[in-house]
């Protein structure tokens, strides 16, 4: 199986993989895995993507068999004498002479990419060696990716390889960017750590890698697009500010649709784009669509569940966002607890009597929430520890409601930002918290927390008045939580981020060093609250927005 080859029927596998023929992609590769490097690397690839999405200990399994496999079959190709020698030698005469150099160069490659997709998979193992030995492998990745990117600047002048070496370039804009992007992410003073230790972290530099790979017709063109689609379309969302680049999103999309028009996970990111633009009648159609497009992967169906519950809720339409909570809670083992927490909480927001006939018991759900916490490394997963906080208050025999779990999850997620492209449903769900305001005003025997509830109301409240501009409003909501610091018992989150979307709102309204001061107080002053660090993520990129850091982070000595 020569190099060449090895692409092009790698090429064919990719294509039957986004055509969901998932089955096919694996038979074709299988045969040749033992002896080629790129099918070897594509197998275990579309092994470990359906571990990420089962959970299943059998499909673990396989994934991490396929890639220790895999590294024994990239090794086989690997330069013996190391690396550098190797570019030492390019350096100093005409770059790649004969084959065996060009396979040697994309067996790093190759070799790195599986590394880096074993070091996910270890960090699965409940342990605190997994995590240390993952943590080792992102680093030996990170640095042959750089050694790659290395050769790829040595040799791009090169005519004899041609049509392997975009191949190669397309997999080290795909390394590089996405290593720069996802470190570009961490609060600062983790990136000065990971610099530290000797990686480097650069958005832009991130961005641009990836937009080449992207545009590269390469092998990997289509893994750099579903990276930026994942950045702007999730990591944005969930951990920024809220706001994704839909613009470039849709171009980025565009000729896949054409190309794959019934491909599952081309239908699944036309239906989030829709989603993010407030297009929910759209989306939840295109979502049924890549349902119905396949059934082998139906673990592709639970990620489409997820999006359809968020969809129905911003609706407030309670009975069909209860449907795919429930069906979440039988058929997916990706979190428990945050499904049955999700499902109790939609349920809270439905009339006693619909919940009955249901037959449904919404004190037994929020009980059963803390059970179902999984741990990873040893350490809770912050979703579910604030889940199973939230529930605490059901396990007595006296329980006290939630007030609006389920819009208070909708801002867990960063669901306001969406929802506030529609500003008629914005509206409602603004009367819907005003009459969860008037109830606890009118309750006669207040509960221990009855403070934490009202500041609850508020904060949500204050976030859909500002989405409908009303400011001044927003702030009066905003400033009712923040000093009501002292008086709030068990929402130990509340005052944290309430202050860091009134820095918004100043920031909204044109006053960016009022914006930039309390957004840096919410940074500083408050810990050990939860989901401290999805706020952190936040905050890292609102104060990237206003351009407050007040100088780069220093270079690392060695190419990005």
């Amino acid at each position: 199986m020569d190099l060449e080859t090895a692409l092009k029927e790698c090429s064919t596998a990719l294509d039957l993989f986004l055509n969901n023929r998932f089955s096919d992609a694996l038979s074709l590769l299988k045969p040749w895995k033992d002896e080629s490097m790129y099918h070897a690397m594509g197998y275990s690839s579309i092994l470990v993507m359906q571990a990420g999405m089962t959970f299943e200990p059998k499909d673990m399994d396989a994934a991490m068999n396929s890639l220790r496999e895999s590294l024994q079959t990239c090794q086989r190709f690997r330069k013996k004498t190391g690396i550098m020698e190797t570019l030492t030698n390019l350096w100093s005469r005409q770059p790649v002479e004969n084959l065996t150099e060009a396979e040697e160069m994309h067996a790093e490659l190759c070799y790195a990419e599986v590394l880096l997709q074993k070091a996910a998979l270890t960090f699965l193992d409940e342990s605190i060696i997994g995590f240390i030995k993952g943590g080792m492998k992102i680093r030996n990745s990170y640095q042959i990716f750089k050694d790659c990117q290395a050769l790829a600047n040595v040799t791009k002048d090169m005519e004899k390889q041609k049509g392997t070496h975009i191949h190669f370039r397309g997999g080290v804009n795909m390394g590089i960017g996405s290593f720069n992007l996802m470190l570009s992410l961490l609060p600062s003073r983790v990136l000065r750590l990971m610099e530290f230790l000797g990686f480097s972290g650069d958005r832009e530099i991130g961005l641009s890698e990836l937009r080449e790979g992207a545009a590269s017709n390469s092998l990997r063109s289509i893994l750099s697009t579903l990276t930026l689609l994942m950045f702007h379309l999730y990591i944005t969302v969930i951990l920024g500010t809220g706001e994704g680049n839909l613009t470039e999103a849709e171009a980025l999309l565009e000729p896949y649709i054409d190309k794959f028009p019934n491909g599952a996970l081309i239908l699944f990111y036309t239906a989030r784009i829709a989603l993010l633009k407030g297009n929910f009648t759209f989306a939840q159609e295109k979502f049924l669509a890549c349902i119905a497009a396949q059934e082998e992967w139906r673990q592709i169906h639970h990620l489409c569940s997820w999006e359809l519950m968020w969809a129905y809720s911003f609706e407030l339409n309670w009975r069909e966002a209860y449907r795919y909570a429930d069906l979440l809670c039988k058929e997916s083992k990706w979190s428990q607890a945050v499904y049955v927490f999700q499902k109790a909480a939609i349920l809270s927001m439905l009339p006693e009597e619909e919940v009955s006939k249901l037959g449904e018991n919404v004190v037994e759900l929020f009980r059963q929430v803390d059970g179902l916490r999984l741990r990873i490394a040893g350490k809770s997963i912050p979703t579910e520890k604030f889940a199973a906080k939230k529930a605490e208050r059901y396990l007595s025999s006296d329980p006290v409601k939630l007030v609006v779990p389920a819009l208070e999850m909708m801002y867990v997620w960063n669901g306001f930002t969406v929802v506030g492209k529609r500003p008629e449903l914005t509206e409602s769900i603004l009367a819907t918290l005003e009459k969860a305001e008037d109830e606890l005003r009118e309750d006669t025997s207040p509960s221990v927390y009855h403070q934490d509830d009202q500041c609850v109301v508020q904060l949500l409240k204050g976030l859909c008045l500002r989405q409908l501009g009303r400011l001044v409003q927003a702030e009066i909501c905003f400033n009712h939580v923040i000093s009501s610091e002292n008086n709030i018992k068990h929402d130990n989150y509340l005052v944290p981020f309430t202050m860091y979307e009134l820095g918004l709102l100043h920031k909204q309204k044109g006053d960016t060093s009022t914006a930039i001061t309390l957004i840096e107080k919410a940074k500083m002053n408050y810990k050990d609250y939860n989901m401290e660090s999805r706020l952190h993520f936040r905050i890292h990129a609102a104060l990237e927005t206003m351009g407050s850091f007040p100088a780069k982070l220093p270079p690392s000595r060695t190419p990005a």
